[in-house]
């Protein structure tokens, strides 16, 4: 029988869609709406108790629009927010840490991980925490990238400053001799191409947003979710700050699947 109705999807800014282009690619028959809480981004630098708040209010939001599952489209939400709310909904609410986690594991040689994250994300070490639930004999190494989020924000994705900002995060993680590198944030992967020319072939890196849509086909054919009209599915996309710069960056990132972008109050903060 299955369910038409639209995939919710929200991140800090313009790095979930990471995970809009992994829809678009393996479930093009699916509709989504995504929100970018522009007026808070970069979430890295949040306290828990506005994280919670931003996430239940984009999450009422989301629900408003009648979404059958909601992608939480964030590395930051996924290691401090989800785990504490997930239960407290009656539809399918995934993050982007678990299934990052589980690839990690799979993927690794020589047992060292290294994971790029957020601030808020290392602090919480929801990745070391998921991947020793794994395989507790594996080493883990956490570094922050606080310039990597307004980086992507502002469509720098080769430039100069930004090697300059991957060589000095990640030097430290490949001094470990790490083998895989979680990129824990869905803005990381706009900057694979940099990320890998640095790391060179010997590291196996890690998008979790395209693992994260893997989860989703999983549910989804457990839960008899997908859409099952014949048509490419429909987009949404909606911010609560800049519309302009979401627009303009997110057209650079995913092309013009963006065709216009809605922006929206949810929060007095």
């Amino acid at each position: 029988m299955g369910d038409n109705r639209p995939i919710g999807i929200f991140d800090s800014g313009v790095g979930g869609l990471t995970v809009v282009r992994s829809l678009l690619e393996k479930l093009p028959q699916e509709s989504f709406i995504y929100f970018g809480d522009t007026a808070h981004v970069p979430y890295g630098n949040k306290n828990e108790q506005e994280l919670m708040r931003y996430a239940r209010e984009i999450i009422a939001f989301l629900l408003d629009q009648d979404v059958k599952a909601i992608i939480v489209a964030c590395g930051t939400h996924s290691s401090i927010t989800l785990p504490r709310i997930a239960g407290e909904y009656d539809i399918p609410l995934l993050g982007v840490v678990k299934a990052a986690a589980r690839c990690a594991v799979k993927t690794t040689c020589n047992g060292k991980i290294g994971i790029a994250a957020t601030q808020a994300t290392v602090n919480s070490r929801a990745y070391t925490g998921e991947i020793k639930r794994l395989d507790s004999k594996l080493k883990v190494y956490e570094t922050a990238c606080p310039s990597f989020v307004p980086l992507v924000e502002a469509g720098k994705l080769e430039d100069e400053e930004t090697r300059h900002a991957v060589s000095g995060y990640l030097q430290p993680l490949l001094d470990q001799g790490i083998d895989s590198l979680v990129l824990g944030c869905t803005h990381y992967p706009f900057l694979t191409k940099v990320i890998n020319e640095f790391t060179g072939e010997g590291i196996e890196v890690i998008d979790p947003s395209c693992k994260t849509v893997e989860q989703v086909i999983d549910i989804f054919s457990r839960q008899d979710l997908f859409n099952q009209q014949k048509q490419t599915g429909f987009s949404k996309f909606y911010v609560s700050g800049n519309d302009e710069s979401f627009y303009n960056v997110g057209r650079l990132l995913i092309g013009n699947t963006i065709k216009e972008v809605h922006k929206v109050r949810i929060s007095e903060g």
